[in-house]
């Protein structure tokens, strides 16, 4: 599996076959899980169906069995459809999006982890209010769905997608650098700038920690998905407007690796430390 180890593996593989990005990382898929493309296919549709029927079966009245969430992506949808909100449909949607997908994986409802279910919130918060609002039709998104998969899958070879052992830079940020090179291919991109966009969200969330409040993925988790999903979004905007990372991606990923293995372990999902640690967190942490 040439192409998973590296960023710049991907792109090689993609320049080698003379296919698109997106392909080339459904041909490592199909290797991988030995399937055929239609099968590949069909799974990454039926990943994107479960986004959106998560999002649209989203209860507002639900409370997690903690109590600490819950309600919050209705109240967001509702103060974005009030036309009050400062920043506009769009990104109140993805903010809004965000919170009602974490929000149902805490009540435990259906979700994709993508890459954890703790960061499930990131990718179908920029992808499906997007793709609606960009008139993009289903094969765009699963494409896109691909190029996201293919950069989780070099972050988890190269680095680790677990708080636990690189904190939570290691979740939300890699859901947040799938996030935007998926963007940016639903932009029409290029597939360096798909790439490239990777980088600059995953950077912007170094040393992110994750201090779970009573050790639940609730608080700060849900809320740290809206970071990451407008993360993506302006990280996809800035590479395509041509801004480029002076860090090349897998280089970015390196040094996630070496952060996260600097960091104290209280905070790496013991919920000790950070958030989980104040007085507020240790009350509700019992």
């Amino acid at each position: 599996m040439s192409g998973i180890a590296s960023v710049a593996g991907l792109l090689e593989t993609a320049r080698r076959t003379g296919r698109p990005l997106w392909q080339a990382i459904q041909m490592e898929d199909c290797a991988r899980q030995e399937m055929t493309p239609e099968e590949s296919w069909e799974k990454m549709r039926s990943m994107l169906d479960v986004m959106r029927k998560a999002d649209s079966g989203y209860e507002s009245a639900r409370r997690s069995v903690s109590g600490l969430s819950g309600g919050d992506g209705g109240l967001m949808e509702d103060y974005t459809n009030s036309g009050r909100s400062i920043s506009g449909p769009l990104l109140g949607g993805i903010v809004a999006a965000a919170l009602r997908m974490g929000e149902s994986n805490a009540c435990m409802k259906r979700i994709v982890a993508a890459p954890t279910a703790g960061a499930c919130g990131v990718l179908p918060a920029v992808v499906l209010p997007c793709g609606k609002a960009m008139g993009l039709e289903d094969p765009v998104l699963i494409e896109a769905l691909y190029v996201a998969a293919g950069i989780g899958q070099v972050i988890a070879a190269r680095a680790s997608i677990s708080g636990a052992e690189c904190g939570c830079q290691a979740e939300i940020g890699t859901a947040s650098a799938m996030a935007a090179a998926a963007l940016v291919h639903m932009a029409g991109g290029t597939e360096e700038q798909a790439v490239n966009a990777s980088a600059l969200a995953l950077k912007s969330l170094l040393g992110l920690v994750c201090d779970p409040v009573g050790g639940l993925v609730e608080v700060p988790c849900i809320k740290r998905n809206v970071l990451g999903a407008v993360n993506a979004l302006t990280a996809a905007e800035m590479s395509l407007a041509g801004i480029k990372s002076r860090i090349p991606p897998d280089e970015v990923i390196d040094a996630m690796r070496e952060v996260g293995e600097k960091m104290d372990p209280t905070l790496r999902e013991t919920g000790q430390g950070g958030l989980a640690g104040t007085a507020t967190g240790r009350k509700y942490g019992g």
